[in-house]
């Protein structure tokens, strides 16, 4: 009796390499592709014809974009998230939610095992096996590329000898898209010095002229753009759309990987990036300054335990709720110049403005103190300072 087994199923060489072996060996393999962005109707029946040729039973691609948005990049635009202070989690943020609609997939038809194709290098080896031995610590993870320590090479092999015959090198540049970005790797990422040439980013320079948009949020969620209302989902497709024909969002990330060797990636995320620098502009307008300066903290370990593969854990939960409750009052409109390679925040407007005339202006005047009251809360206010330099002078 055959063994049910599902597998994360993207179409490349490795998920391949991965369908034919393990039909060969005997398994009933069901493949399965999460569509998180990026996907055209054209390009997932190509992969669906491909995984039948590849010896899958069944064929099955879910649509995860709204759960994807509701689940991580709500709350990474909330946290104005970006690691190292450059790169959106375009495509770390991606893998949890992938993985949580496999197993459940997997858990739905009963299959006793589940595969992937990740190798024993980089970080997508621990985010999926994680994920699975969580949520479905019953159904055994098989992986076939880290457990033989493969090269590709042996891989192409090994289809060409089950007459799977396929454009399988190499393509220059690996690019992998999804709502919130795009990364793009190279020869030159494998490097420190190199940056990635104009040719390398999937979007080109197509506009010269500055465009206005304006983006509106409601308790800090992208509700309209250009006073056009739609899901968040949607507004961030629609943004992306603009921003990218300016090559706006591009920048090559630094960073450690969960593995502990450091590591190197192109991206390109337009909407993501100008969503951030937006969002956190009208946060500066809305929120206390103690509000903002937990906010700072409180969204970098939220963002570090999301790349780490810790969505699982409950304290995620906790920060999400801290993060809710802090976009109360982040409504309004913030105003936006697409430029070519670039963008500028112009200025917001909302009723949830603290920077309100009535209670003065900063440099110029106030109204809501005299002179001998300024005086004497700068003498209080210092006493610390003035007693430290005083005892130990």
């Amino acid at each position: 009796m055959s063994k049910k087994l599902v597998i994360a199923y993207s179409g490349g060489l490795d998920t391949s390499y991965c369908a034919v072996s393990l039909s060969k060996a005997g398994y009933d393999v069901h493949a399965v592709s999460v569509n998180t962005g990026g996907f055209s109707d054209e390009e997932i029946k190509t992969i669906e014809g491909n995984a039948y040729k590849m010896g899958v039973s069944t064929y099955k691609n879910i649509d995860a974009i709204a759960s994807y948005y509701d689940k991580v990049i709500k709350y990474l635009v909330f946290g104005n998230v970006l690691k190292n202070n450059t790169y959106p989690l375009s495509v770390s943020a991606e893998r949890i939610i992938q993985a949580i609609e496999i197993i459940e997939y997997a858990k739905s038809i009963d299959a006793e095992y589940i595969a992937h194709g990740s190798t024993g290098a980089g970080n997508d080896q621990v985010r999926f096996d994680m994920i699975f031995q969580t949520l479905a610590p019953h159904i055994k993870i098989i992986t076939p590329i880290r457990d033989g320590s493969l090269t590709r090479q042996q891989e192409i092999d090994y289809l060409k000898e089950n007459g799977i015959e396929a454009s399988w090198e190499k393509a220059k540049y690996s690019v992998n898209k999804g709502l919130w970005g795009t990364s793009v790797g190279g020869e030159e990422t494998l490097t420190s010095e190199k940056p990635l040439p104009e040719t390398a980013y999937p979007s080109q320079l197509k506009h010269t002229e500055e465009e206005k948009v304006t983006l509106t949020f409601l308790k800090g969620e992208l509700v309209a753009v250009n006073g056009i209302k739609n899901n968040p989902e949607i507004n961030i497709e629609v943004l992306n759309n603009s921003a990218s024909a300016y090559a706006i969002g591009r920048d090559i990330h630094v960073g450690d990987t969960i593995v502990g060797i450091k590591g190197r990636v192109g991206f390109e995320a337009a909407a993501a990036l100008v969503i951030i620098k937006a969002h956190h502009l009208l946060e500066k307008h809305t929120l206390t300054k103690w509000q903002l300066q937990h906010k700072d903290y409180m969204s970098n370990f939220y963002g570090m335990h999301l790349h780490e593969g810790q969505y699982l854990d409950p304290v995620m939960r906790d920060m999400e709720a801290f993060l809710q409750s802090s976009q109360d009052k982040v409504s309004g409109d913030v105003f936006v110049t697409l430029k070519p390679y670039h963008f500028t925040v112009d200025g917001i407007s909302s009723k949830h403005d603290l920077m309100n005339a009535k209670f003065g202006s900063y440099g110029e005047e106030n109204k809501g103190w005299t002179a001998e009251e300024a005086k004497g809360f700068i003498k209080i206010v210092g006493n610390q300072n003035k007693i430290y330099q005083q005892v130990n002078s």
